[in-house]
């Protein structure tokens, strides 16, 4: 006892550096709290990937009659095996064997809660190998840092670059790897910059990989939502060349994020990740984690098997159009600048010129104050790795989109230095 207090013998953990601890989910609450509650206009979200409130974005009923029919049978209510049911393993196979040039079987795939467990799982077998460090990309999606400082395993960044469309910097990649590099991670399409890469660049970054002898995570949470000139390709095409963990989910094509039904596959044609004893590791990794619902796996043969090509076009068709009308209203405002128009995911990525702006520190005093007086929630560019730039979500309702953005424009107007 010191002074009449008692002296505990735990300790929280220490040294997870500001850019690790940082989410979006944790940002977007501190938004939220400073929003103006005397405002009494409509709250417009910017910030986040989830357009499911709004009715435009309403998943397919064939996705609600699968869950219906998965609950009403009643057969679906124990444990599920440690890689999910194998009915819902071979329908994600199926899936995702319409893209390559070879065939998955139902053994490479093991369902998780979402595609953010898919992360946890690939970074905690990376982490596993002594030594060990992970190439990502800059601007990126924070979870991978987060995911890598719990586990205390080195991550290096390569930057993504804005005047080639946010390609890879593959001179970067290869001048950050050493012996110890044991993966790189792509998201594509890309989140938070609406890129979509070619054919040619992932045969590219596939050379560099193996080059290199490392694997390439590729994140597909966003796979075929495009709408411009270029066409989705996975990286698995290239597993041929070198070795491709897949993570996606059901979550942002159909929009149902909040139902957490995810995947991570083994591009492997050669076996190399099974003869290195990274299968074996993603199934203990699996052994200790939690399923997603059972009846959630059960609905997925029904789900992907009975959703008809014209509610995927349609959902491309709104993305498209809200990218047209986002990038068409940045030009109207001076302080913002789009690099690159987006061509996929639900994103954009614009920079700030904070020298036309009077009384703005960085971009998350901006975006703190643009809720505080508009209503309206822009995710800071720091929370991608970018600091003094915004990620911007067009995945709303058209005409709050255009509301959003005419309230952005008014903002800036307001904070604009006088001539």
């Amino acid at each position: 006892m010191e002074n009449g207090t008692k002296k505990w013998g735990f300790q929280a953990k220490k040294g997870m550096n500001s850019t690790a601890s940082i989410s979006v989910r944790g940002v977007l609450n501190r938004l939220a709290e400073n929003l103006n509650k005397e405002d009494k206009r409509e709250v417009i979200p910017l910030a986040h990937g989830d357009p499911s409130a709004f009715p435009c974005f309403r998943t397919t009923p064939v996705a609600d009659e699968a869950i219906f029919d998965a609950v009403r049978s009643a057969k679906n209510n124990h444990y599920a095996p440690t890689a999910g049911l194998l009915p819902a393993r071979r329908a994600a196979a199926d899936y995702l064997n319409r893209d390559l040039p070879y065939k998955l079987s139902p053994d490479d795939v093991f369902l998780t809660l979402g595609c953010l467990q898919a992360i946890e799982i690939a970074v905690t077998v990376l982490a596993a190998i002594p030594g060990a460090n992970v190439l990502l990309p800059r601007p990126g999606f924070p979870y991978y840092e987060a995911c890598a400082a719990h586990c205390c395993l080195d991550v290096r960044h390569f930057d993504l670059l804005p005047e080639k469309g946010w390609e890879v910097d593959l001179e970067a990649v290869e001048a950050l790897a050493d012996e110890n590099t044991v993966a790189m991670v792509i998201i594509n399409p890309g989140n938070p910059c609406g890129s979509v890469y070619s054919y040619q660049h992932l045969e590219k970054v596939a050379e560099t990989a193996r080059k290199l002898g490392i694997m390439v995570i590729s994140d597909e949470v966003y796979g075929h939502l495009t709408f411009g000139g270029t066409p989705f390709v996975p990286m698995g095409v290239f597993a041929s060349t070198v070795p491709v963990l897949t993570l996606g989910s059901i979550s942002k094509r159909w929009i149902v994020p909040g139902w957490r039904m995810g995947w991570l596959v083994t591009n492997d044609p050669n076996g190399i990740l099974r003869d290195s004893g990274i299968v074996a590791s993603i199934k203990d990794s699996l052994n200790i984690c939690s399923d997603p619902p059972t009846f959630i796996q059960a609905a997925v043969p029904q789900i992907i098997e009975n959703t008809k090509d014209d509610f995927f076009s349609k959902i491309n068709n709104i993305l498209g159009e809200a990218a047209d009308i986002c990038y068409r209203k940045i030009q109207d405002i001076p302080c913002i600048i789009c690099p690159h128009k987006p061509e996929g995911s639900m994103f954009v990525m614009v920079k700030l010129n904070l020298t036309l702006l009077e009384g703005i520190d960085d971009d998350v005093d901006f975006c703190l104050k643009l809720a505080k007086e508009e209503s309206v929630m822009v995710l800071p560019g720091i929370t991608v790795g970018m600091k003094n730039c915004l990620r911007i979500t067009f995945a709303v309702e058209p005409s709050a989109l255009e509301d959003g953005l005419e309230r952005l424009k008014v903002f800036c107007q307001r904070h604009a230095k006088k001539q």
